[in-house]
């Protein structure tokens, strides 16, 4: 088990970064709130084969978690996370606490317009200004020349392109493949909070996703049939509360009634206290 170091300040993350950039190597981040699963763990392997030295970051985020969500009952378990870290070739713990992050009279934060309208946006206002503004801090701390997110959170590694593009920060973001379950639910932290009962019923989200990737394969290119026969299968499932389902364009994430070019097919669905995202992208002629 490899001995990884955790920072816990800015000033020596700083320190630090500045140091393995003087020695011409370069840097990778993988953004986290800890509690890691094999999603995780795959952007952390990733992150190895690309550069020099792979930091990961692990800090609950609480300005990207409304009234109502579960910031105090998020899981945690850091020493797990860094046993883990570890043994998937992270070099470095970043893991400030939020007096760290956000000290008294904190008063700034980055919103990217128009991507974060739709989607998760409409549901969780304020979630993507704590997410954009959380990522610029991390950037910012541990200056990597390359960042990886999960395709599981299309929408959020969109809006961070975004605003990498339009801030000209010197970052590559890449973003990895969702990695599933045998039954193809998407991993994900929150899959704890599922019963036995729900858990089994989760599985519906993927079953969805691909029954409108067939229908679209079969030539179906109307939004209205493909999510009404996605809302159809979920609903079958007495403990599943559809939050939304949505066929949305890749550059912009606006809603389309005709498929054309390359859909996100993208969904949020509740299943008693987690609530569940999943997507998947359909390309059409």
């Amino acid at each position: 088990m490899a001995d990884v170091k955790a920072i816990q300040t800015v000033s020596e993350m700083h320190r630090v970064a500045d140091q393995i950039r003087a020695d011409g190597l370069q840097i990778g981040l993988v953004p986290t709130m800890g509690f890691l699963h094999e999603g995780h763990l795959s952007l952390i392997r990733r992150a190895r084969r690309c550069v020099d030295r792979v930091v990961v970051s692990v800090f609950v985020n609480p300005i990207q978690f409304g009234p109502q969500e579960d910031l105090e009952a998020y899981p945690r378990d850091f020493e797990r996370d860094r046993v883990l870290i570890g043994d998937s070739g992270g070099d470095l713990i970043y893991a400030p606490d939020a007096e760290e992050m956000y000290p008294e009279g904190y008063a700034s934060y980055v919103d990217v317009d128009g991507l974060t309208r739709h989607l998760c946006g409409t549901s969780r206002p304020g979630h993507f200004r704590g997410v954009t503004t959380v990522v610029t801090k991390l950037f910012a701390a541990v200056k990597p020349h390359v960042a990886i997110f999960g395709q599981k959170d299309a929408q959020q590694a969109a809006v961070i392109r975004r605003m990498v593009q339009d801030l000209n920060l010197d970052v590559e973001v890449l973003v990895s493949p969702t990695i599933r379950e045998a039954d193809g639910l998407a991993k994900s932290s929150r899959n704890k909070y599922l019963s036995p009962e729900e858990r089994q019923e989760a599985s519906v989200l993927y079953q969805a996703l691909q029954k409108a990737k067939r229908l679209v394969a079969d030539g179906e290119r109307r939004s209205e049939v493909v999510i009404g026969e996605m809302r159809e299968l979920i609903e079958r499932r007495p403990l599943a509360q559809i939050d939304y389902i949505e066929a949305v364009d890749t550059a912009h994430l606006q809603p389309v009634e005709e498929f054309s070019g390359e859909i996100l097919l993208a969904l949020a669905v509740q299943f008693g206290k987690a609530r569940l995202i999943d997507n998947l992208v359909v390309q059409t002629a």
